[in-house]
């Protein structure tokens, strides 16, 4: 099919569903081509700024003049400069010019492309951990409270996906919460440890400032403490690409975070004691009304394992990154890094949506346990009759034939499970019938989760989201 006569307008023309459909406003800015440019011009003004407090010939009157047109940005005089050039980073040096002639002659003086494209970038992967990290202490907060509200509750636990001991609801979310605070830890590391490219010129060596400088090295080395404050040390053309590698990799360990989480979730629900909110009009199948789909969940399963993916992304590229730079970085690099951040700030939105309406049936919960726990009982029932005066192999010895007689009728003929019935219909426990329902009390086989919630959040969790305190801000609501 060819496009169709008249059709300009942005429906006739593919945009990313990170944006369009699930991206928060802040983060799209980020990845923004008004943020990207505008700090282009802004690192020329600082650029400018330095040479001229070292003595070069720039007046007052060219710095004022960039400073005037900052975010007069003509997009569509870059967009015809940049099919005329094939130079995106010239193609803007022309459209700045163009609105600041009296400074056009001094505009990116000595640099290289990558001095505002690697900058910015980094500046761009700083501002987007920025964005995440109160997000993501949002998250971990409202688990925290969920965590302490179910401490308590007795829960079926699940091993190979078979029936375990048991646990607690809110231990089982202290599981949840360990993972994302060793995300948070990564994610504040990998921001911390960013620093800029610099001043180098075309391959990191700053011999085109050495030049301008007529040779004197402290002034070259001054442009840069004067420009930036920390940078790295070394560099190529570029900075070292194993810089995206780290940052994409935490991002990537958060979205393996997150999978499991909602994916525990959609477990839980199908088992009906745990859900995660559905709204009054909601629909959950067009065919089956009767459904209420985990579609949240289901959700940030998916896009976490996009963001997983993206990693392999900038490991590829620092492989093949030959001497000081070959530029089959460049377009990989404007999709895999917008996107990981793109897709880590949808799946923490969604998973806050999802994490401040979790809703929990304990009579549901409750059932299952009294379905497994006959048998998870058996040892507590031995010890309660060898204390009675009975013997232990005896005792062991009735009980295999009691619960195989129980497992018989759950299995061959779909019934409950029997076994507490068959026991104390059996003379052989009369000692011990009237210890029975303590022996099944659903509090005595949760050992200390109780208390491991407890120390778990007023120790690590709650320590680790006072840097955010002030921005734990209110509900979020998804408009999809």
């Amino acid at each position: 099919m060819g496009t169709p006569a008249g059709a300009e307008d942005a429906l006739s023309r593919y945009r990313s569903p990170l944006v369009s459909r699930y991206a928060g406003a802040e983060m799209a800015f980020v990845f923004s081509e008004r943020n990207k440019f505008g700090t282009w011009r802004r690192l020329w003004l600082f650029l400018a700024q330095a040479e001229k407090s070292l003595g070069l010939p720039i007046t007052d009157e060219q710095i004022q003049e960039m400073e005037a047109n900052l975010d007069n940005i003509d997009f569509k005089m870059a967009a015809e400069e940049e099919k005329r050039l094939r130079h995106d980073v010239m193609a803007h040096v022309h459209t700045f010019a163009h609105c600041c002639p009296k400074a056009a002659a001094i505009i990116h003086l000595g640099a290289t492309s990558c001095y505002v494209g690697d900058n910015t970038d980094l500046i761009v992967l700083r501002d987007g951990l920025n964005l995440l990290l109160p997000q993501l202490a949002r998250v971990i907060s409202r688990l925290a409270d969920f965590a302490e509200k179910y401490a308590d509750l007795p829960t079926l636990g699940f091993t190979h996906y078979q029936p375990a001991q048991l646990t607690t609801v809110g231990k089982r979310c202290c599981l949840w919460i360990q993972d994302l605070c060793i995300d948070l830890q990564n994610l504040e590391r990998a921001r911390d440890n960013l620093r800029f490219r610099g001043v180098k010129g075309t391959t990191g060596t700053q011999a085109s400032f050495l030049q301008l400088f007529e040779g004197d090295h402290s002034k070259v080395k001054h442009s840069t403490s004067v420009l930036i404050s920390r940078s790295y040390m070394v560099t190529g053309q570029t900075y070292s690409r194993k810089v995206d590698i780290d940052v994409l990799s935490v991002l990537a360990s958060l979205g393996a975070s997150v999978h499991k989480i909602c994916t525990d979730i959609r477990l839980l629900a199908n088992l009906k004691e745990i859900e995660e909110p559905f709204e009054k009009d909601q629909i959950g199948s067009s065919a089956m009304p009767y459904k209420r789909n985990p579609m949240r969940s289901e959700r940030c399963c998916s896009l976490a394992r996009h963001l997983m993916t993206l990693i392999m992304d900038p490991l590829q590229t620092a492989s093949v990154q030959w001497f000081e730079r070959t530029l089959d970085d460049s377009a990989n690099r404007r999709v895999c890094l917008a996107e990981a951040f793109l897709t880590a700030d949808i799946i923490l939105s969604t998973l806050q949506n999802i994490s401040e309406g979790l809703v929990v049936y304990p009579k549901v919960i409750d059932r299952r346990i009294r379905q497994e726990l006959p048998f998870m009982a058996t040892e507590n029932i031995i010890m309660a009759m060898v204390k009675a005066g009975g013997n232990r192999q005896d005792c062991h010895e009735k009980i295999r034939v009691l619960s195989q007689q129980a497992a018989a009728v759950v299995k061959q003929e779909g019934g409950d499970n029997d076994f507490i019935a068959r026991v104390r219909a059996d003379p052989y426990f009369s000692p011990i019938h009237k210890q029975l329902d303590s022996l099944l009390d659903p509090s005595s086989f949760i050992g200390r989760a109780p208390q491991q919630v407890a120390k778990f959040l007023k120790e690590e969790v709650r320590p680790a989201l006072i840097p955010y305190k002030s921005k734990m801000g209110g509900k979020i609501e998804l408009t999809l």
